[in-house]
């Protein structure tokens, strides 16, 4: 089957992926555009987890001050190499997660650290179960999995905090 560049392209604009891994997807779902976004996004996922024991000591702290500086986040973002942390697409995603504590406080980072027994909503006491504020569609663990399978590094949230006047 022959796989246009035009669907190569859109598949990659859609998924991040790379040329390759479009255009192999693609060829494996005879063309079909949904079917192969999933599995961009099954490998990408698989990736992700290949890489969660790694370690993550370089990265970067991202600040973030709202409008009129009445709120402000700063974030620490680790990744495994400085390379990475230098990306444009790393601070971006720093940047975004800073801009999501902003939003909508978080008490903790991961379900991992809710007390037994306690009464909390974990979509919206945890950093990483929430929907991120730019795509309500995924939450930040998603946005963060898909930065890992794009920059082939290991990527965690070790710290934040927020900050708001009249608290």
């Amino acid at each position: 089957m022959k796989i246009s560049a035009d669907s190569v392209k859109e598949l990659r604009n859609q998924s991040g992926a790379g040329v390759i891994a479009c255009r192999n997807a693609l060829l494996e779902t005879e063309g079909n555009m949904e079917e192969a976004l999933q599995l961009l996004k099954k490998a990408g996922i698989l990736k992700a987890q290949k890489k969660a024991t790694r370690s993550a000591t370089q990265g970067l702290i991202e600040a973030y001050i709202h409008t009129k500086g009445r709120i402000g986040a700063m974030i620490k973002v680790n990744c495994e190499t400085d390379f990475v942390a230098r990306t444009d697409e790393f601070r971006e995603l720093a940047h975004n997660l800073a801009m999501q504590v902003a939003a909508i406080p978080p008490q903790f980072i991961s379900t991992d650290e809710i007390p037994e027994g306690s009464d909390i909503e974990p979509q919206a006491d945890c950093l990483l179960a929430q929907p991120f504020i730019k795509d309500p569609s995924k939450t930040v663990q998603d946005v963060i999995t898909e930065a890992i399978a794009r920059l082939g590094e290991n990527i965690k949230v070790t710290e934040f905090a927020r900050f708001e006047l009249g608290e």
